[in-house]
Formats: C-alpha cells, structure tokens, sequence
C-alpha cells in the first residue's frame, strides 16, 4: 500500500514542495479572483475535526473545499468521541474510511501524531500546541507575494515562543532566511528545536535588537486559547515586546509585518499598524484559503 502523506509539521514538506506549494497558491489566488471554475474535486470530502474553537480555520478549509467541488463536514467536540469513550486510534480507522481528507484543531500534538499513525488518508495538522504549519503556508506565501524571495533575508519574531514561532523556526531552514526571535525569560521555544536550528536562528531579550534590519516583522497574541489563567502574568512579562512603529522604524525600510490573528490591538501589535492602509495582514488571513487549497491539491494528488 501507497505510503500516505500527512501535513503534521511544516517540515513534512520539502523546501521544493514548500517554494512549490506557495507558487500554486498564488495561482489558486488568482483564479478565485478572476471567478475562474476550479472544481478539481468533485465530490471528495473532508473532515474538520475542531476540538479548539477557530473563525479563520473553519472558514478558509470549509470554503476551499466548496470552491474545489468538494464538501466538509464541521465536527465538534461535541460531535466526536474522540479519545473519550474510543480511542483515537479507533476514530483514526473509522474517519479516514469514509471521507478523503482531515484536518483536525486541538491542543496536543500527540493526538494529531497517533490520529495519523492509523488513518488511510491525509492528516492536516489545523492547529497544535506545538506547531500551526497551515497560518506558516499563508505567511509565506504573503511576504512571497509581496516581497519575492525570502532566502537571504531576516524576518523577526517578536512575543511568546510558542506554536507559531515553532513554526517558523522551521520556515527558516527551509526557505533560507534567518529568524531572530525576541521573547522574555521563561517564554522561550523549545530548547531542542533551537538546538536544531541554530545555524539560522538568534535569540535575545531585545526587541529592537531582533528587529533592526529585519525584512518582516510578525507576532502572536501573548496569551493563546487555554492560558487565559495566565493572561495578568503573561502581560506584565510581555511589556515592552509590542510589535509597534517603535519597532517598524528600526527594520527594513522595505519591511512588511505579519500577525496570524485574532489580535488584541493594544497588547501584542499597536492599533496603528493594524489599521495602516499598507498593512497586509488581512492578505495574510485571506491567504490562509489559498495556501490551504494548494495543500489539499498536493496531498489528495499524491
């Protein structure tokens, strides 16, 4: 039996298949735009396993899917049994029998490893806490699209080393740009994946230090779904690491600035540059539909 493919980690891509993937997302982009007929998959189905709640997520697969032919169907936690009264393995077995395509949203990432361990079709990971490879296609494919090629560059990170900056620690040995990561004692990515990425990444305490020159800037929000107990701790250790002008001024006059959303303007990013005209973090979330179907196509082609 054919080997399948699962999307669990950005790095489950090639840097081939990943500079590929976001050249077909643009042109997806294009033909959705120009109202141009692709329904590539006429009567495939996916299933959108949600055991974390997300506005972009569901809309950008649920949406892709119709526009490629295709149907998803939304399942909640209320919906499954997953890893309560039947073992995820046992869901894994059933699921993947009858639709073509997963994506599933939850917290460990364990559960999305033993999911795919055991399904006959393509596992994407929508969301864990420990990688969020999906936002990472459509931050690419926005500083692709608006600033060309990204090796040899220096993007910045600037807040919690969290899923997201996980992420695009590996973006950067793929793609060929150095990330310099700015986050304050305690909040740090994981050890052993720095480790691994050393030869393209530095980490400081400084955020001015990690943005000055940087052709992007992005940022999460300081305290993710599940930690809102820690919000007060997490704000007072976050202070002075606000993705702002401050910040923007001492980058890369032809910089641009990334944030996956949602936001809470005030805290991680400054209201102003979420409203500036040039901003492009609304390509950014729209770029989440395009990117996802160039995934889809790639692993249901396999």
């Amino acid at each position: 039996m054919k080997k399948v493919r699962h999307f669990l980690r950005l790095t489950d891509l090639s840097a081939p298949e990943l500079k590929s993937l976001i050249h077909r997302a643009m042109e997806l982009k294009e033909l959705q735009r120009n109202g141009r007929e692709h329904a590539f998959f006429p009567g495939s189905t996916m299933a959108m396993i949600f055991e974390k709640a997300s506005t972009r997520t569901r809309v950008s697969f649920e949406a892709g899917m119709a526009q490629f032919g295709g149907h998803a169907l939304f399942l909640s936690p209320n919906d499954t049994q997953l890893g309560r009264g039947e073992p995820i393995e046992d869901t894994a077995r059933v699921i993947s029998r009858m639709v073509d395509i997963v994506m599933i949203r939850t917290s460990g990432h364990d559960r999305i490893e033993t999911f795919a361990q055991h399904s006959q079709k393509p596992v994407i990971n929508a969301l864990s806490d420990e990688s969020h490879p999906c936002q990472l296609l459509a931050d690419m494919m926005t500083w692709y699209e608006h600033r060309g090629e990204m090796a040899g560059k220096t993007a910045a990170w600037i807040g919690d080393g969290n899923n997201m900056c996980h992420s695009f620690i590996r973006a950067a040995g793929l793609l060929g740009f150095h990330l310099n990561i700015a986050c304050p004692e305690g909040y740090e990515p994981n050890t052993e994946l720095l480790n691994a990425y050393a030869h393209c990444t530095t980490l400081t305490r400084n955020p001015i230090e990690a943005a000055r020159d940087a052709h992007l800037l992005a940022t999460d929000v300081w305290a993710s779904m599940g930690q809102e107990a820690e919000s007060k701790a997490r704000i007072a250790a976050f202070a002075g690491f606000q993705l702002n002008k401050e910040l923007l001024s001492v980058a890369n006059p032809e910089a641009i600035y990334l944030h996956c959303l949602p936001a809470h303007r005030g805290e991680e990013i400054s209201a102003e540059l979420m409203d500036a005209p040039d901003s492009v973090i609304w390509d950014e979330a729209e770029n989440r539909l395009h990117a996802q179907k160039a995934l889809i196509e790639f692993l249901l082609n396999q």
